[in-house]
């Protein structure tokens, strides 16, 4: 009698499954936890330094834009931090991001099999893949702290604010995540795209160098991309070397928002066609 009670009985009523759509999202809730987890166990199978390889990329990247900028462009750090730190920070939410991304855009096609046999509400899949991201950024965050301690620099009180950034980054990547995922069902070349996109979104972000080196006449077409508010977040909340970007932040949060909408609806729109197609 137990197990009739516990059992869960999907019905599919032609028309009527927008309805029940996010009430599945919460019923499904488990299956997140299961896609996240089997991901990270494929990732990082048979590998030989295992999650550190989460943090040596970024550590790496780091290493690379000090020498770049630093040392042979002689760019300046914010407010006397070191130069590593400052980088470091940026690495942070914008790997996250670009993993996030990148993962997100081939999930549906990657779970095929899945997706094809099984019911469940799809926007799992990306989501699990975000998660994933999440797990990797949190090691990073780890190599940050150390990092800190390295340099014997003693974070302050703002650095509660990490949490609801690194929030505002995953809503950020969810919007343009859905409509590359559902874009990469149908069109495979997407694939190709997205790492093109995030390499390039690299070097236009705020990540090897401050903000604070941008012309003022060039400050607003620089902020309309969503990660200076982000990044220069982190910085704030990290280091507390910079003023709290409130501007940029807006336009973060503006852009998270309407992205996450825009995303939703083009994910909604071609969720029907996913078994059909992939």
């Amino acid at each position: 009698m137990a197990d009739s009670d516990n059992r869960i009985e999907v019905v599919i009523e032609p028309g009527h499954t927008g309805r029940k759509y996010w009430h599945d999202l919460w019923r499904y809730r488990e299956l997140l936890i299961i896609l996240g987890w089997r991901d990270i166990a494929v990732r990082y199978k048979q590998t030989v330094i295992g999650v550190a390889w989460a943090a040596l990329r970024p550590l790496l990247t780091m290493a690379a834009f000090t020498l770049v900028f630093s040392r042979l462009a002689g760019l300046p750090s914010d407010g006397g931090v070191p130069y590593p730190l400052m980088v470091f920070a940026a690495m942070l939410p914008w790997y996250f991001f670009s993993s996030a991304l990148t993962g997100a855009s081939e999930s549906l096609v990657e779970n095929a099999n899945l997706v094809s046999k099984v019911y469940f509400p799809r926007l799992l899949v990306p989501a699990a893949a975000i998660a994933v991201a999440a797990v990797d950024f949190a090691v990073a965050l780890g190599v940050m702290f150390l990092l800190m301690l390295l340099y014997q620099f003693q974070p302050s009180i703002q650095i509660l604010a990490v949490l609801p950034l690194t929030v505002l980054t995953g809503i950020l990547v969810l919007g343009p995540g859905l409509v590359l995922c559902a874009l990469n069902v149908t069109y495979r070349d997407f694939r190709y795209v997205v790492p093109f996109a995030t390499q390039f979104g690299l070097y236009v972000s705020p990540v090897g160098f401050s903000s604070s080196i941008v012309p003022d006449h060039f400050r607003f077409l620089f902020e309309l991309n969503p990660m200076v508010g982000i990044i220069d977040g982190f910085r704030w909340a990290l280091l507390g070397a910079s003023e709290f970007p409130a501007r940029p932040l807006a336009v973060s949060i503006l852009a998270a928002a309407l992205l996450l909408y825009f995303g939703l609806g083009r994910f909604r729109a071609a969720e029907r066609r996913f078994a059909d197609i992939i």
